[in-house]
C-alpha cells in the first residue's frame, strides 16, 4: 500500500514506519516537527528511516491545504494514518483555540483533501480522553461520550464526529481507533513514565497529582502499532475502536513498578489532581478482538522494564559519546 502517514515522526508514527516499511508498503510522511517538545527527538526518528526508498518525508502542516493537496496530486495514496495531533490533556486547557486549530481542522483539511482526490480509506487516531470521567468501566464504543473533560479530548471527539460525517457523505471506509495512553520505548519526554524514570534515576522528586488512586490502561507502542496495521488490513465502513491493554494500574502501583525496574526509590512530591485529569481509564477490547483479531500481547510491568532498559541504554550511549 502507499499510505499517507501523517505525525510519522513522532512516536507511535515513527514506531509504524518503521513496521509498516518492513512490510513493504511505501510511507510518504508528514509532520511540522512541532515544538509541543523538543523536535531534536522526532528529527532522530525520521533519519532512522530516510535511507528507505520507500519512505519519504515532508516537513509541513496538516492545516496546509494547499500542501496537503500537492501530496495528494503527487502520491497515489491507498490510505490516510492520520495520527497528528497536537497533544497532551493539560496544555489544552491553557490554549484550546489552538487544540481545536490542529486537531480539528487538520483533520477537516485531509477530508477534504481525500474527497477531491479520490482517497477512501484512513485510520484515525482517536483517545480515550473522549470518554471524560466516566464511572463505568470498562469503557466501551457504545457509550456516550459526549461530556469530555479537557479542549484536547473535546477536540478528538469532534475529529471523530467529522470523520463519520465524510463516511455518509462520501462513503469513506474511516475506523477511529481510541489509544490508551501508549508508552515504551522513545516515548515523548514529557509523559509521565519517562518523566518518572529521569527523575527517579537523578535523585530528583517526582511530581504527582493526586493521592495515587487515579488508574491509567497503559498500552505498549507495538501493541497499537498492531491494531494500527490490523485496522488497515480490515477497513471497512465507518467504526470506533478501543486500543488499549485492558489491564489498568493505579499511579501509586505505577511508581512501584519502575522503582524496581530502576533499582531505584522515588522521592514523591504530591499536589492536586489538575483541571482536565479524569479518574481512570479502562478499555473493553472486545469489538477491536472481534474485528480486527486484536490482542495485546505487553504487561504492564515487562513494558516498563523494556522502556527503563532503553533509557539507560540511551544515557549510556550519551556518556559514551561525550
Amino acid at each position: 500500500m502507499n499510505i499517507l502517514l501523517t505525525g510519522g515522526a513522532g512516536f507511535i508514527g515513527s514506531n509504524l514506519a518503521r513496521q509498516l516499511l518492513k512490510e513493504g508498503h511505501q510511507i510518504i510522511c508528514l509532520d511540522n516537527l512541532d515544538t509541543y517538545y523538543n523536535p531534536d527527538h522526532k528529527w532522530r526518528n525520521v533519519q532512522q528511516t530516510l535511507n528507505n526508498r520507500d519512505y519519504h518525508f515532508h516537513e509541513g502542516d496538516i492545516r496546509d491545504s494547499e500542501l496537503v493537496d500537492t501530496l495528494f496530486r503527487t502520491y497515489a495514496f491507498d490510505a490516510v494514518v492520520h495520527l497528528a495531533a497536537r497533544a497532551g490533556v493539560r496544555p489544552s486547557v491553557q490554549d484550546p483555540a489552538l487544540y481545536y486549530d490542529v486537531n480539528v481542522n487538520g483533520t477537516l483539511t485531509l477530508l477534504q483533501a481525500m474527497q477531491r482526490s479520490g482517497v477512501s480509506k484512513m485510520v484515525f487516531a482517536s483517545s480515550s480522553s473522549v470518554y471524560g470521567d466516566s464511572p463505568q468501566v470498562p469503557f466501551v464504543e457504545t457509550d456516550t461520550a459526549d461530556r469530555p473533560l479537557s479542549p484536547y479530548a473535546a477536540s478528538k471527539r469532534a475529529a471523530e464526529l467529522l470523520c463519520h460525517t465524510f463516511h455518509h457523505l462520501y462513503g469513506f471506509d474511516i475506523f477511529c481507533l481510541r489509544f490508551f495512553t501508549v508508552y515504551g520505548p522513545n516515548q515523548r519526554p514529557e509523559m509521565a513514565i519517562s518523566q518518572f524514570t529521569d527523575s527517579i534515576l537523578n535523585g530528583q522528586a517526582i511530581t504527582v497529582f493526586g493521592d495515587g488512586s487515579t488508574s491509567r490502561d497503559y498500552t505498549y507502542v507495538d501493541d497499537i502499532v498492531s491494531g494500527i496495521i490490523r485496522s488497515l488490513e480490515n477497513l471497512r465502513g465507518y467504526e470506533v475502536l478501543n486500543i488499549g491493554g485492558s489491564d489498568p494500574i493505579s499511579l501509586a502501583d505505577l511508581i512501584q513498578v519502575i522503582e524496581r525496574a530502576l533499582g531505584e526509590t522515588a522521592i514523591i512530591n504530591r499536589l492536586p489532581m489538575q483541571p482536565g485529569d479524569v479518574q481512570q481509564t479502562y478499555a473493553d477490547i472486545t469489538k477491536a478482538a472481534q474485528l480486527l483479531g486484536y490482542q495485546p500481547t505487553v504487561r504492564v510491568e515487562d513494558g516498563i522494564q523494556q522502556f527503563v532498559d532503553w533509557y539507560r541504554a540511551r544515557q549510556d550511549a550519551r556518556f559514551v559519546m561525550q
